[in-house]
Protein backbone atom coordinates (compact mmCIF):
# COMPACT_ATOMS: atom_id res chain seq x y z
CA UNK A 1 0.00 0.00 0.00
CA UNK A 2 1.27 3.45 -0.96
CA UNK A 3 2.43 5.77 2.16
CA UNK A 4 -0.80 8.10 2.84
CA UNK A 5 1.57 10.80 2.48
CA UNK A 6 1.91 9.41 -1.17
CA UNK A 7 -1.62 9.59 -1.80
CA UNK A 8 -1.97 12.92 -0.64
CA UNK A 9 -0.01 14.19 -2.75
CA UNK A 10 -1.06 12.81 -5.68
CA UNK A 11 -4.11 13.58 -5.44
CA UNK A 12 -3.06 17.31 -4.77
CA UNK A 13 -1.56 17.21 -8.03
CA UNK A 14 -4.44 15.97 -9.84
CA UNK A 15 -6.42 18.48 -8.17
CA UNK A 16 -3.92 21.04 -9.24
CA UNK A 17 -4.40 19.53 -13.04
CA UNK A 18 -7.94 19.87 -12.81
CA UNK A 19 -8.30 23.26 -11.45
CA UNK A 20 -5.81 24.09 -14.70
CA UNK A 21 -7.69 22.60 -17.30
CA UNK A 22 -11.10 23.24 -16.12
CA UNK A 23 -10.81 26.75 -15.27
CA UNK A 24 -8.39 27.29 -18.23
CA UNK A 25 -11.12 25.74 -20.32
CA UNK A 26 -13.73 27.46 -18.42
CA UNK A 27 -12.11 31.20 -19.35
CA UNK A 28 -11.75 30.19 -23.15
CA UNK A 29 -15.56 29.47 -22.69
CA UNK A 30 -16.08 32.67 -21.23
CA UNK A 31 -14.59 34.27 -23.80
CA UNK A 32 -15.68 32.29 -26.95
CA UNK A 33 -19.61 32.08 -25.30
CA UNK A 34 -20.37 34.14 -23.40
CA UNK A 35 -18.39 37.27 -25.41
CA UNK A 36 -16.04 38.28 -22.52
CA UNK A 37 -12.82 40.01 -23.26
CA UNK A 38 -10.15 37.94 -25.47
CA UNK A 39 -7.80 38.70 -22.83
CA UNK A 40 -9.51 35.45 -20.49
CA UNK A 41 -9.28 33.46 -23.18
CA UNK A 42 -4.96 34.55 -23.65
CA UNK A 43 -5.46 33.33 -19.79
CA UNK A 44 -7.36 30.34 -20.28
CA UNK A 45 -5.13 28.97 -22.90
CA UNK A 46 -1.89 29.55 -20.44
CA UNK A 47 -3.39 27.80 -18.06
CA UNK A 48 -4.40 25.10 -20.11
CA UNK A 49 -0.48 25.11 -20.47
CA UNK A 50 0.13 24.66 -16.73
CA UNK A 51 -2.61 21.77 -17.16
CA UNK A 52 -0.29 20.09 -19.76
CA UNK A 53 3.10 20.49 -16.93
CA UNK A 54 1.13 19.50 -13.62
CA UNK A 55 1.06 15.51 -14.22
CA UNK A 56 5.03 15.45 -15.32
CA UNK A 57 5.28 15.82 -11.13
CA UNK A 58 2.79 12.59 -10.71
CA UNK A 59 5.05 9.71 -9.83
CA UNK A 60 3.47 7.01 -12.56
CA UNK A 61 3.67 6.18 -16.07
CA UNK A 62 1.76 8.48 -18.41
CA UNK A 63 -1.13 6.13 -19.89
CA UNK A 64 -1.86 5.77 -16.19
CA UNK A 65 -1.65 9.15 -15.11
CA UNK A 66 -3.94 10.21 -17.68
CA UNK A 67 -6.56 7.33 -17.01
CA UNK A 68 -7.07 8.27 -13.69
CA UNK A 69 -6.81 11.90 -14.14
CA UNK A 70 -10.32 11.03 -16.06
CA UNK A 71 -11.95 10.51 -13.42
CA UNK A 72 -10.92 12.92 -11.23
CA UNK A 73 -11.64 15.09 -14.08
CA UNK A 74 -14.88 14.00 -14.12
CA UNK A 75 -15.88 14.31 -10.31
CA UNK A 76 -14.63 18.39 -10.80
CA UNK A 77 -16.61 19.36 -13.73
CA UNK A 78 -19.96 18.09 -12.01
CA UNK A 79 -18.62 20.15 -8.80
CA UNK A 80 -17.81 23.04 -10.99
CA UNK A 81 -20.76 23.20 -12.84
CA UNK A 82 -22.41 23.08 -8.73
CA UNK A 83 -20.65 25.70 -7.35
CA UNK A 84 -20.24 27.62 -10.24
CA UNK A 85 -23.15 27.68 -12.41
CA UNK A 86 -25.16 26.52 -9.62
CA UNK A 87 -26.67 23.10 -11.26
CA UNK A 88 -26.61 20.59 -8.15
CA UNK A 89 -25.31 17.04 -9.26
CA UNK A 90 -28.56 14.55 -9.67
CA UNK A 91 -28.27 10.89 -8.74
CA UNK A 92 -26.85 10.23 -11.70
CA UNK A 93 -24.45 12.48 -11.82
CA UNK A 94 -23.68 10.91 -7.85
CA UNK A 95 -23.54 7.38 -9.36
CA UNK A 96 -20.89 8.55 -12.12
CA UNK A 97 -18.62 10.34 -10.03
CA UNK A 98 -18.70 7.27 -7.13
CA UNK A 99 -18.03 5.00 -10.43
CA UNK A 100 -15.48 7.34 -12.07
CA UNK A 101 -13.48 7.44 -8.25
CA UNK A 102 -13.54 3.87 -8.37
CA UNK A 103 -11.68 3.95 -11.48
CA UNK A 104 -9.06 6.02 -10.09
CA UNK A 105 -8.56 3.74 -7.25
CA UNK A 106 -8.22 0.92 -9.50
CA UNK A 107 -5.75 2.08 -11.99
CA UNK A 108 -3.86 4.48 -10.41
CA UNK A 109 -3.42 2.62 -6.66
CA UNK A 110 -3.37 -0.89 -7.45
CA UNK A 111 0.31 -2.51 -7.39
CA UNK A 112 1.37 -4.10 -10.04
CA UNK A 113 3.95 -6.74 -10.36
CA UNK A 114 7.67 -5.98 -10.79
CA UNK A 115 6.72 -1.49 -10.86
CA UNK A 116 7.54 0.82 -8.43
CA UNK A 117 5.98 3.80 -9.28
CA UNK A 118 3.67 5.11 -6.09
CA UNK A 119 4.30 1.59 -4.59
CA UNK A 120 8.36 2.23 -3.78
CA UNK A 121 8.67 3.47 -0.26
CA UNK A 122 11.87 6.25 -1.54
Amino acid sequence: MPAPRTILVTLLFFFIAGLCEIGGGYLVWLWLRDGMSWTLGVLGGFVLFLYGIVPTFQPAHFHRIYAAYGGVFIVMSILWGWFFEGIPPDRYDLLGMAVALAGVAIIFYMPRKGEKGIWSRQ
